[in-house]
């Protein structure tokens, strides 16, 4: 048991990447707040749900507070809720690139800072885990603010991993293309799978049961020594 004791949060947890981080946690000995603009049912004495926009920064404060009164501390927290907006530069809206850089950079920024503070104040040796992409440094087509978004999602990581040792390990994961909801109707699309497959190395998506193993090696003591990394796990899509 990697995790036995710790308290950990997961964002954007109610489904995929963020579902799996959460379950593979709990199965490693952590008790785990399922949190998300979604509401779940979670019925285990381990686990709770705390509904969470997460940006908003008085929702995230919140999810903090409720946490700690839940379980006595936090050990663990993990941004990972995330969206997507497909749109060329010239006719994406500026609500369609606010959102996702709400969400996706400044909703990590809010998480970062609240899980610091309460482990700073605490003297809590944590690890904060940031959900970035192989788009924070490769561009992509029709997702300039989810490039944008996860390239600044790595910044905040190396610079909250300096500010923030040797008490609290900041890193991050970015992953490739995985089998998710959010990605499920493009992958559908015979010919977007293909050029997928064909530009990664193993010659395949990935599964979330991926991401949630980097996870746990990030959140546990295996990786006591790792600070301020960027995890790409992407079948080897940035080593071409």
């Amino acid at each position: 048991m990697k995790l036995e004791n710790k308290i950990a949060v997961v964002t954007g947890a109610s489904s995929g990447i963020g579902f799996a981080m959460a379950n593979k946690f709990l199965s490693e000995g952590a008790r785990v707040v399922f949190s998300d603009i979604n509401d779940i049912e979670v019925n285990n004495e381990n686990t709770f749900f705390i509904k969470c926009n997460v940006s908003k920064s008085e929702e995230v404060d919140a999810l903090i507070k409720e946490t700690v009164n839940k379980f006595g501390k936090l050990d663990i927290f993990v941004n990972n809720a995330g969206i997507a907006t497909m749109a060329p530069i010239t006719s994406m809206t500026d609500d369609e690139w606010q959102r996702v850089i709400d969400v996706n950079l400044t909703g990590v920024f809010y998480g970062t800072r609240a899980a610091a503070k309460y482990m700073k104040e605490n003297n809590v040796k944590g690890s904060i885990i940031n959900m970035s992409s192989i788009l924070g440094i490769n561009g992509f087509q029709n997702a300039v603010s989810y490039c944008a978004a996860k390239g600044g999602v790595n910044q905040i990581t190396r610079t909250a991993a300096m500010e923030l040792a040797p008490l609290i390990r900041v890193n991050a994961i970015a992953p490739g293309f995985i089998k998710t909801k959010m990605t499920g109707e493009a992958l559908e699309n015979d010919a977007f799978k293909n050029l997928i497959e064909c530009s990664t190395p193993m010659g395949c998506v990935g599964e979330p049961e991926d991401i949630a193993n980097a996870a746990l090696y990030l959140a546990s003591e295996d990786s006591k020594y790792v600070t301020g990394s960027i995890l790409y796990v992407d079948g080897g899509w940035t080593a071409r």
